[in-house]
């Protein structure tokens, strides 16, 4: 079930584009909303938030965020929540630093036994949620506790590290320049135009494919503004970031995943099943989905997403510390309620999670600049994800 609302494709009918504005306000509203915080911190750091080296540190501060809230969305989408990612994420960051570091064992199996102990922690947790009906907020409570004191045990109350070189790229190395340019990095440069362009391609090909067909979409004007807007970011941001040292690996891992978890979202029949369960999961059942297995498999994607930022951050950090996590959950949740997700299940999209998770990037690594103090930061964080989940209620209660 896609949360995708469409009209019919007459872009001059004045009441139809009033409507296509009404019902799409919540989406669009949270893009502009990120324009404007951006173009606000901007000024505000007299034009340090927008500087290569800041950005580039945006895009590193905020990865595991993002990549935890791909797997943190589909899991409220389901109608459930995760509370124990941040612990998971230091989880996982010391046992990588105990298998690297003390026990010297390669980083490659060490990655890939770290993403199937993720993906087997999220398993035991979504066992109890999904087939004894045990409600997630207890059973990932009481995760939260288990691997925070798992990781305390791990590491002896100790920081480990560093880590190996080859690993640390995974978070702090950037894609080679094949072109080998001097002052600008070429290869970053040329994908920031490609990629763009493709995404443009298909979407208009996937426009005429809908009106070929006679399928409801979005009026032109916004059809186009969308992807004039999407092709002038990229390029820009683009352009700043080659102009340092290009792109980080993490941000064409962080890409990836999200070009993935969109297609699964909107295209594919677990995505539609996960949304059906959110909406109704009693309907969802009676239509023959296997909700009980569906619910399982979110929670096992959350275990290896977590532990997947995990890796990120523990390599960004080049040590794994007893505090690694900490409130990590409490930021992903905000970064999917701020970006649309309905607390009640049913509704999100994978653009509105990543959205969100930048609005929070943005605003911490602004007020950081602007020299706001943590606790002032907490406040204001926390009156935005109010305001998020208050519209959320508004605009479901006027529908």
């Amino acid at each position: 079930m896609s949360t995708q609302t469409v009209l019919a494709p007459s872009g001059g009918d004045a009441g139809s584009l009033k409507l296509f504005i009404k019902k799409h306000l919540r989406e669009y509203g949270m893009l502009l909303s990120l324009i404007a915080i951006m173009i606000f911190f901007q000024i505000m750091t007299n034009g340090t938030l927008l500087k290569p080296l800041n950005l580039t540190n945006l895009v590193l501060q905020n990865s595991y965020i993002i990549i935890m809230a791909l797997g943190m969305l589909l899991v409220i989408v389901a109608g459930h929540i995760d509370l124990s990612v941040g612990s998971v994420v230091g989880f996982i960051g010391a046992l990588a630093a105990v298998m690297m570091v003390q026990f010297k064992i390669h980083y490659i199996p060490t990655t890939l036994i770290c993403l199937l102990v993720g993906g087997a922690i999220g398993a035991a947790q979504g066992y109890w949620v999904a087939f004894f009906k045990i409600p997630s907020f207890i059973v990932t409570l009481a995760g939260m506790l288990v691997f925070k004191g798992l990781s305390l045990a791990l590491l002896a109350g100790q920081s480990v590290g560093p880590f190996p070189v080859e690993f640390q790229k995974l978070s702090s190395g950037f894609i080679p320049d094949v072109f080998g340019g001097a002052s600008i990095h070429v290869t970053s440069l040329l994908l920031c135009v490609v990629v763009p362009a493709i995404l443009i391609a298909l979407n208009v090909r996937n426009r005429l494919n809908r009106q070929k067909h006679g399928v409801e979409q979005e009026p032109l004007v916004f059809f186009a503004l969308k992807n004039l807007v999407l092709a002038s970011v990229v390029g820009y941001l683009g352009f700043l970031m080659s102009s340092y040292k290009g792109l980080p690996n993490v941000l064409i891992i962080m890409f990836t995943l999200i070009a993935l978890y969109a297609f699964v979202t909107m295209r594919t029949t677990i995505g539609r099943r996960i949304y059906a369960i959110g909406g109704n999961e009693k309907a969802a059942k009676l239509s023959g989905i296997a909700t009980e297995r569906v619910t399982f498999y979110t929670f096992i994607n959350m275990g290896v997403l977590a532990a997947l930022a995990g890796l990120i951050f523990a390599a960004r950090l080049n040590t794994a510390t007893p505090k690694a996590g900490v409130s990590f959950e409490l930021d992903v949740i905000a970064a999917c309620f701020i970006g649309g997700a309905s607390a009640s299940g049913g509704v999100g999209r994978v653009t509105g999670a990543v959205i969100g998770a930048f609005i929070m990037g943005v605003m911490n690594n602004g007020m950081s600049i602007m020299g706001v103090g943590i606790d002032w930061q907490q406040v204001i964080k926390g009156l935005v994800l109010l305001a998020a989940v208050f519209l959320d209620v508004y605009y479901k209660n006027k529908a």
